[in-house]
């Protein structure tokens, strides 16, 4: 990202706490007056980032830069910007007044500096009636107005929120997250947002920055983020996807669901296995079957207050997900159209588990740590290998003890006629698995491999 017109560089900042990477390697740039919000799920590392920004963490390597200026050694109060935190943290002793003044008082403003500014706060997030109450008789919302207003009237240049909305009912929520886009706009300033909630990201900002274990997945307007996935964590994490095996057929021609469709994708290649989105509101659903491109039966349909939310059983062996306005019965036959532009190719992120290798027997193979068994290979032992396994050919033990290998289920992702597992191991990498069985995530697993399913491959001296 380029760094003109930045006001926040980050440059490969790394954070570790207790042996585990928090932060890997992340390079960032927040231009001026933007509202960029850093998006999620828990422990993702997206808040203590926003305390490494606001001086309240220090990184173990890497350096964040305001203006231009390394804040390195600066403390918080020492830093040209304010936080607002999921506890709002007011002084319960003190009343909404003097709540926002106190900032200003340390700094030994004027009096009548500090009143026309306190006062032009409480105005701007509409408590003017409301400065001589005591902050425990105020509503969650009523709260949060004042934190705000007390980080606003010390003018900063940034001004980070923690996921300040967390605590407020649903329709307080909502209502608070248009007044926050309200108040970014008229002040001009940059806000710096954490949030695990995709729809608040969405609605919020200019720039979304999506973090997954540690490290930025993405970085695009909401529109981008949503429409244009990069990989299969976002798409998946990001509102409602169907995520379904694909092949992509030649540039603009695409087959899944066992069809062909027409895309706006280039630059795939021939006949490459692909990942394809598809939004459920992008499904075009209908009674009619004779004019459609593929045909479905209704599998459950369920009210969302907004629109209907359908599976479907489609004629290629594959359950969608399909969102509409209008209702369809349960049992029926459906049709089903999805157009060019609705279709989001994706390059597979893996076509099978690889692993580095070693031979440690005539019929065995060293990875991760643990001894495979294998069919005879003929190499030496200690040669290096390369180990393909098909993920349907990962066999899973319901008792770690039972395994080669023992893992913990770490993701799920359903690809429409199965699920992709992400088993994460003690060893430096992770197995992935397809399977029918429904897993949970924080399963403990073992893992074992038929030695039929093994594929070993010399390492060649120059790879």
């Amino acid at each position: 990202m380029s760094k003109e017109n930045s006001i926040i560089s980050i440059e490969h900042l790394t954070k570790t706490y207790g042996g585990k990477v928090v932060l890997n390697d992340i390079n960032l740039e927040i231009k001026k007056g933007e509202f960029v919000t850093l998006l999620g799920p828990s422990g993702c590392g997206k808040t203590t980032l926003l305390r490494i920004i606001g001086g309240f963490r220090t990184p173990d390597d890497g350096v964040v830069r305001m203006d231009g200026k390394d804040l390195s050694g600066k403390a918080p109060n020492e830093r040209p910007l304010n936080t607002v935190f999921q506890r709002y943290a007011l002084f319960p002793h003190l009343d909404v007044y003097e709540n926002i003044a106190f900032g200003l008082k340390l700094k030994h403003i004027p009096t009548a500096e500090i009143d026309r500014r306190v006062r032009k706060m409480l105005k701007m997030v509409s408590m003017t009636d409301y400065e001589d109450r005591d902050v425990d008789s105020l509503s969650g919302g009523q709260q949060q107005r004042v934190a705000i207003a007390r980080s606003l009237v010390n003018y900063p240049e940034v001004l980070l929120l923690d996921e300040p909305l967390a605590a407020l009912d649903l329709k307080m929520r909502k209502d608070m997250q248009l007044e926050l886009k309200e108040l970014h706009k008229n002040l001009g300033i940059t806000f710096i947002y954490v949030t695990h909630d995709q729809e608040e990201a969405l609605t919020l900002s200019d720039t979304i920055v999506v973090l997954n274990e540690g490290r930025i997945q993405q970085i695009g307007t909401p529109a981008d983020i949503y429409n244009e996935p990069v990989n299969s964590f976002v798409a998946d994490f990001i509102g409602e996807s169907n995520i379904l095996c694909g092949t992509m057929i030649e540039d603009c021609k695409v087959s899944f669901l066992g069809h062909e469709f027409e895309c706006v994708d280039k630059g795939f290649g021939n006949n490459v296995p692909v990942d394809v989105v598809i939004r459920p509101e992008d499904i075009y659903i209908m009674k009619q079957t004779d004019h459609a491109q593929f045909t479905g039966t209704v599998k459950s349909c369920i009210f969302k207050g907004v629109h209907y939310e359908m599976f479907v059983d489609t004629d290629g062996g594959n359950e969608i997900m399909v969102q509409d306005y209008n209702a369809f019965e349960v049992g029926s036959t459906v049709g089903m159209i999805i157009k060019p532009f609705d279709i989001q190719i994706m390059k597979k992120e893996r076509v099978c588990n690889s692993f580095e290798g070693v031979i440690d027997s005539p019929e065995s193979v060293e990875i991760l740590g643990a001894s495979f068994p294998c069919k005879a290979h003929g190499l030496e032992n200690g040669t290096s290998v390369k180990v393909e396994i098909d993920f349907k050919d990962v066999e899973r033990q319901d008792n770690q003890e039972d395994g080669i290998l023992a893992g913990e289920v770490h993701f799920i992702l359903y690809k429409g006629d199965h699920y992709h597992i992400t088993v994460r191991t003690d060893g430096p990498a992770d197995f992935f698995v397809d399977t029918n069985d429904v897993w949970d995530k924080g399963d403990l697993v073992g893992i074992t491999l038929n030695p039929e399913n093994i594929r070993v491959i010399p390492v060649r001296r120059d790879e």
